[in-house]
């Protein structure tokens, strides 16, 4: 009978640990929210340097929100700032394509496309992740397609040759591709 009771408590325990709510991050607080994961098996390795390239190629249907693949950008650096990962060896690069081409929209511009929208959701999400020194990289294809042009573009936005082109570079140049 204590075996029993030892091994409920211990499951109990362990079911706590998961069941949490997410909490704004230490690094980006209004976007990226994360979970605690206490005493992992796999541990993070916090002196190795994580290069990552998410490829964002589309968005959600919700103009009024900001892009969830976008807001992944926060949520790693938050996560990992969290767990020990020194600023210093976290890279984080936005390759930004297809229906998520607007989401690099300044304000007025956003507004053309989603009346509804006096804003761009994404544009103090895009402002804080540059300043945490995210790359956000425009497809120059997808731009051309749209007919958006820099000066359509947020301020942070770097143009590309292609997506592609930006993928293949990035990769080269040791960044991770995270393709959701």
């Amino acid at each position: 009978m204590i075996k029993q009771i030892i091994i409920l408590v211990a499951l109990l325990a362990t079911s706590l640990t998961y069941a949490q709510e997410p909490h704004a991050g230490q690094i980006i607080e209004d976007y990226g929210k994360v979970y605690s994961v206490n005493n992992p098996e796999f541990k993070t390795d916090t002196t190795a340097q994580y290069k990552v390239v998410l490829d964002v190629g589309r968005n959600f249907d919700n103009p009024e929100q900001p892009n969830k693949l976008i807001e992944t950008a926060a949520r790693f650096i938050n996560m990992h700032r969290e767990a020990g990962v020194p600023a210093k060896n976290i890279k984080v690069a936005l390759v930004i394509h297809g229906s998520a081409t607007n989401d690099i929209l300044k304000d007025e511009f956003y507004h053309k496309i989603f009346p509804e929208n006096a804003i761009n959701p994404n544009a103090e999400l895009i402002s804080q992740l540059a300043n945490q020194g995210v790359q956000v990289i425009l497809c120059g294809q997808a731009a051309a397609s749209r007919k958006i042009t820099k000066a359509e573009a947020l301020p942070e936005v770097q143009i590309a040759l292609s997506a592609l082109t930006a993928l293949i570079q990035l990769q080269n140049d040791g960044y991770r591709l995270i393709n959701f």
